[in-house]
């Protein structure tokens, strides 16, 4: 596996890593610059050259990974037989330079509809460093014509998915502690999605747009004829967004419901840092 297809995989995951690059060599050393390795919590690929080298960016990797706020950082080797090392010794007669480079999980969000006030979060969340997952069982609304503003000055990794029929079976293929947004045209579409959204294992937050009487007819319904108990129901938030913000333009909307999410993936972050498991529900 190259490296890149390996850190996309800790991507898909949502599992930190470390990727190591070879960043210089002074005489002769077991690979040349530009020689990347990825460290995942249990698993490595690619090679940096192997022995002591390796063996110890590896331990150091591990090291990160495990810390609260890791920095990249610049690991100095002399391969030579004068030099202690950890791992046994490596005497190629050069000196290599190793850059250390952390690889946060990145935040996941999918929106279910991608209407007027879908299509604008969409446009919002588009411009950060997270899994964009965008959602609708209408084919115009996710033509590339429509979808082009989104990549215009994209960051995000948008992933578009046409459902026709059963658009929740998406939720199955979603990351470990994605937060979900259900904001579909259809009420009855919105009802199924919150219903499979309670019964899927390891979402992150689930939103749901609408008014309160929405919100009372669905909450009977995902009791009686769900079989859920309170608890599980309150795992859905709606309103979604910013109170205190209450204009109903979609923009605004879109911008109150962005803005709560970051305030989301902060607590996630401050949970990571602590050691849980941010963003995870069973």
């Amino acid at each position: 596996m190259t490296w890149v297809a390996a850190v996309a995989r800790l991507r898909a995951r949502r599992e930190t890593g470390v990727l190591v690059t070879v960043a210089t060599v002074r005489g002769h050393a077991p690979r040349k610059a530009g020689a990347k390795l990825v460290v995942g919590r249990t698993e490595t690929w690619g090679s940096i050259g192997g022995g002591n080298i390796e063996a110890v960016a590896v331990d150091r990797a591990r090291e990160l990974i495990g810390s609260p706020d890791p920095e990249p950082e610049l690991m100095d080797f002399a391969l030579n037989d004068k030099v202690t090392a950890r791992h046994g010794v490596q005497c190629c007669g050069g000196a290599v330079s190793v850059l250390l480079e952390p690889l946060p999980v990145v935040p996941a969000v999918a929106i279910f509809g991608i209407g007027h006030v879908g299509l604008e979060l969409a446009r919002i969340l588009a411009r950060l460093e997270l899994d964009l997952h965008l959602v609708d069982s209408r084919p115009d609304m996710l033509t590339d014509e429509r979808l082009g503003v989104l990549s215009e000055d994209a960051v995000a990794q948008i992933h578009v998915h046409h459902t026709p029929l059963l658009p929740e079976e998406v939720l199955e293929e979603l990351a470990p502690g994605t937060h979900v947004l259900i904001m579909t045209h259809d009420h009855a579409e919105d009802a199924a999605l919150c219903d499979a959204a309670l019964r899927t294992d390891g979402l992150g937050s689930i939103g749901l747009i609408g008014s309160a009487a929405k919100w009372t007819r669905f909450r009977h319904r995902l009791s009686t004829e769900g079989g859920h108990d309170t608890a599980t129901i309150d795992r859905i938030k709606t309103p979604i967004g910013i109170p205190e913000i209450a204009g109903k333009e979609p923009a605004v909307i879109a911008v109150s419901v962005a803005a709560d999410l970051l305030r989301t993936f902060e607590a996630d972050a401050a949970e990571r840092r602590a050691g849980g498991r941010p963003g995870l529900a069973a």
